[in-house]
């Protein structure tokens, strides 16, 4: 993949720089229920932190210039709460936000950044936007909420001494999915391209890309594989075999759709007949085993291009 090109970047990131504030203390607008969850900001390794909130992680790379977050989560309270998280452990202000999923549940909170760079590949930005647009979002939310900068393929930023880079591994949960990696770390952020020790969620996506996205994650040379969504083990290293999990579960489906084809099966006959006795007690398993099936059916069959 080409090497993009980031000294507009780097002149626009001094000016919003010169701007950044401290996130405020409000806990206005959360419900009964997101008071109740356990937010929690968690050091994976010295400069690398975790933010969860319920079952959503959001990615943090700290560093003596500055922060960057990976996904803002689900609404404005939460963004907030792991921006004060940020202020009272790191000590550093947010200088850049990238997001990988457009759905609402990682991009809502989104608004919570208003002083901070935000990046995007350029399909996250046009399948936000077309969400927005369609939920009749305001207009001064979606600006809120639309990246300042997108890319086709990676970009490179230099902060505080690291070496960051912003992927594109192609189509996998959604078709614009970003991830966020640091060779001298050897981490690499995941976002919902990985869900650790929970079924996938494939309502926009791809499964055989997303396969070849995995092989592309596991080719990159990193140690630690940060989830979108999932706990961290106590030894980090160890979510590699939490991803490969995650991709045996993948070539699962695959595997029983494509039997299923072969012998001639309907789409609704396959729904009718796969199940995974191995993950159905699985979070998520329920909600999402008729759409692994259709997603892998479709485009097994040409029907998803």
């Amino acid at each position: 993949m080409p090497k993009s090109t980031i000294a507009p970047f780097i002149v626009l990131l001094c000016c919003f720089s010169a701007f950044s504030q401290q996130p405020q203390r409000s806990p206005a607008g959360q419900t009964a229920a997101e008071r109740n969850r356990p937010d929690a900001l968690r050091q994976i390794i010295p400069g690398h932190y975790v933010f969860s909130s319920t079952t959503y992680n959001s990615g943090v790379i700290a560093t003596s210039e500055g922060v960057l977050v990976l996904d803002a989560l689900n609404s404005a309270p939460v963004a907030r709460a792991e921006r004060e998280a940020i202020a009272d452990t790191i000590r550093q202000p947010v200088r850049l936000l990238v997001s990988s999923t457009f759905h609402n549940n990682y991009s809502k909170g989104n608004v919570a950044y208003p002083d901070v760079w935000k990046i995007g590949h350029e399909n996250y930005r046009t399948d936000l936007l077309e969400l927005m647009q369609r939920e009749k979002v305001p207009a001064e939310e979606q600006k809120a909420r639309l990246p300042n900068q997108t890319f086709r393929d990676r970009m490179t930023l230099y902060l505080g001494g690291k070496e960051i880079q912003i992927l594109y591994v192609g189509r996998a949960h959604t078709r614009g999915d970003s991830i966020v990696y640091v060779p001298q770390d050897r981490i690499v952020y995941l976002s919902e391209l990985f869900f650790a020790d929970q079924f996938l969620f494939i309502n926009d996506g791809y499964g055989l890309d997303w396969l070849r996205a995995l092989d592309a994650v596991e080719a990159l040379g990193a140690e630690i594989f940060v989830p979108g969504h999932g706990p961290i083990p106590a030894d980090p290293r160890e979510t590699r075999q939490q991803l490969r999990r995650f991709r045996q579960m993948l070539l699962d489906v695959r595997d029983a759709v494509q039997k299923e084809i072969a012998r001639g099966a309907t789409e609704a006959q396959a729904v009718a007949t796969i199940r995974w006795p191995q993950y159905e007690k699985m979070q998520g398993y329920d909600a999402q085993r008729e759409t692994a099936v259709r997603r892998l059916y479709q485009q097994l069959t040409g029907a998803l291009p």
